[in-house]
């Protein structure tokens, strides 16, 4: 729907059938992580992304993410990327530091490569808060990566 007269808008594109797309998970907070995952790969599947298009990397934590999402970005062999974790807080100060860099490398490989990549790291307060969110958050990132793949892809034609 167009909100304005003469003026193109680019409407959501959640079409994600021929889509290949790499999911990277930490495995600190397992249960939650699980639940990202498991939420994330059923709506890919039912936005028409191929299980046999899909790839899951898990690393020890949120901070290892990166890396690894910059490596798959740099393989040329997906079209997005996913990465999913959790990181809750404990008493220290760690949580910042995990929660901060975690997400400025995930969001530095995205700008470096030019990849699509949906960042569903949550970052809560108690594994209450975690498990509230785990489902919406995984599959709101598939949506997430679908709809930048598609919008990148008609914005560079």
């Amino acid at each position: 729907m167009a909100r304005y007269d003469n003026i193109l808008e680019i409407e959501p594109n959640h079409t994600g059938s021929g889509l290949r797309i790499g999911i990277v998970m930490a495995r600190f907070n397992t249960d939650v992580c699980e639940g990202l995952l498991a939420a994330c790969t059923a709506e890919l599947q039912r936005l028409g992304v191929s299980t046999d298009n899909m790839l899951i990397a898990t690393v020890p934590g949120a901070l290892e993410v990166a890396l690894t999402l910059k490596t798959m970005a740099q393989s040329g062999k997906f079209d997005g990327l996913v990465a999913l974790g959790a990181v809750i807080r404990g008493e220290t100060y760690h949580f910042e530091i995990v929660s901060n860099e975690s997400a400025a490398g995930i969001t530095a490989v995205g700008l470096e490569t030019d990849m699509p990549i949906a960042n569903a790291i949550l970052t809560t307060e108690n594994d209450d808060q975690a498990l509230v969110r785990m489902q919406e958050k995984g599959a709101d990132a598939a949506r997430v990566v679908v709809e930048m793949i598609n919008l990148l892809k008609k914005l560079s034609k």
